[in-house]
């Protein structure tokens, strides 16, 4: 294998992003794993206790086998593989940009990358520190988790939101704060010091906001029919509804929702339900059915159905980029989102037929894309400004069916 290090680096953090910008470096102190340094102090701005600081994003993989719950962590920077602690009968595994949630049937098992970027607007610290399991939330079968740099909102299969206190868990300490009243529906998101919620009425979905404390402060006249999926953009929150998208913003501590519909009808099975984007990115990308993918431009308010070979996984890193997809035959294609038309594509990178219902993935970050082969043992790294070339392969020890990358 050869080692190559990723020396570009890049200014956005999943689900962080919106809450950073509103709380200001002056303000920091409030959290006790990313203190600020007063101008009195001998510490460096950003400075972070038990952390080093690097000059580029420190990216991780966060891999699992649910077949015997083997768990690695992969620095992409040295190419060093790490063991973690079992977690047996994972299904399912989300990140935050530093925190991985590794969701079994019976609860969610959090561990520590110790790799993460802060970002402060006009300038991004990049941090990385030693990788630890954290432990499990109790009472989380099924749930949903959304993070900000403050909290950490865990809403279970019963839509009961628990919230736990971010700056705990940097020290390795699962500590919950607040049980939300009443129940929700999908995933409740931490955004600009609030919390953005939906609730059941009648055959549709209100939107609300609430404050750290639950109480609700705020009601856009805005609903949401079956909605499932969400994401957040430097543009606000983006909730996946069957008409469209229902995009949330905050400005000045007042928050608003648009539409942003579907050009026509969309049948239930080709409507976009699980969003994937480059961290922080305006453009989302979601399978539209068997065979085709949509590309939703925040920024333009703009839905593209692209048509596609049958899809595994799709993503794009946005601004220009290729939209990528993962298709039936072990490909990574590449297209153009305005034209659709099929650009390139790798050699076979899967390894046969997947042992699993975990379909593999593509992370994306600002210059490589990281494609999972179970089958084969493998991860791929691919330079997808460069005609999709393979730029480094890893051999693992495990089955890597669950795959997330951190530190962004």
């Amino acid at each position: 294998m050869t080692v190559r290090r990723n020396v570009t680096p890049w200014a956005s953090a999943a689900l962080v992003l919106t809450a950073l910008l509103v709380t200001s470096c002056a303000r920091e102190k409030d959290n006790d794993a990313q203190p600020a340094a007063r101008s009195s102090s001998p510490t460096a701005h950003g400075y972070v206790e038990g952390a080093q600081e690097a000059a580029e994003q420190q990216s991780r993989l966060i891999l699992n086998d649910p077949a015997d719950g083997a768990g690695r962590v992969l620095d992409l920077i040295t190419g060093k593989v790490h063991k973690t602690d079992s977690a047996e009968g994972a299904n399912r595994l989300g990140t935050d940009g530093r925190f991985g949630y590794l969701h079994t049937s019976d609860g969610t098992h959090v561990l520590d990358s110790g790799a993460w970027t802060v970002d402060h607007g006009d300038h991004v610290h990049y941090y990385s520190a030693a990788i630890r399991d954290v432990g499990e939330l109790p009472g989380s079968r099924g749930a949903q988790v959304r993070s900000d740099v403050v909290v950490t909102a865990v809403t279970d299969h019963a839509g009961k939101t628990v919230l736990y206190d971010r700056s705990k868990l940097e020290k390795g300490k699962i500590a919950a704060s607040l049980t939300l009243p009443g129940t929700y529906t999908g995933a409740v998101v931490p955004f600009g010091e609030h919390l953005l919620a939906l609730t059941d009425e009648g055959d549709t979905s209100r939107l609300v906001v609430l404050d750290r404390k639950g109480e609700r402060v705020a009601s856009p006249d805005a609903d949401c029919e079956r909605p499932r999926g969400d994401a957040v953009t430097r543009r606000g929150v983006v909730l996946g509804c069957a008409d469209g998208a229902l995009l949330v913003r905050a400005e000045d501590g007042a928050f608003t929702a648009e539409k942003i519909p579907y050009s026509g009808d969309v049948p239930a099975k080709e409507r976009a339900t699980v969003f994937r984007q480059r961290a922080g990115s305006d453009t989302l990308t979601a399978p539209a059915g068997g065979d085709a993918v949509w590309v939703l431009d925040v920024t333009e308010k703009t839905w593209t159905r692209v048509d596609t070979g049958p899809v595994v996984a799709a993503t794009t890193a946005g601004e220009g980029s290729p939209l990528l997809v993962l298709e039936t035959d072990g490909s990574l294609h590449g297209y153009d989102i305005a034209g659709g038309q099929h650009i390139t594509r790798t050699e076979q990178l899967l390894t046969g037929q997947e042992r699993t219902g975990s379909a593999p993935v593509i992370e994306v970050d600002r210059s490589r894309a990281y494609v999972n082969d179970p089958r084969g043992k493998k991860v791929y790294e691919i330079d997808y400004n460069d005609n999709l070339r393979v730029a480094r392969s890893f051999d693992l020890d495990i089955e890597p069916v669950l795959m997330a990358e951190t530190g962004r």
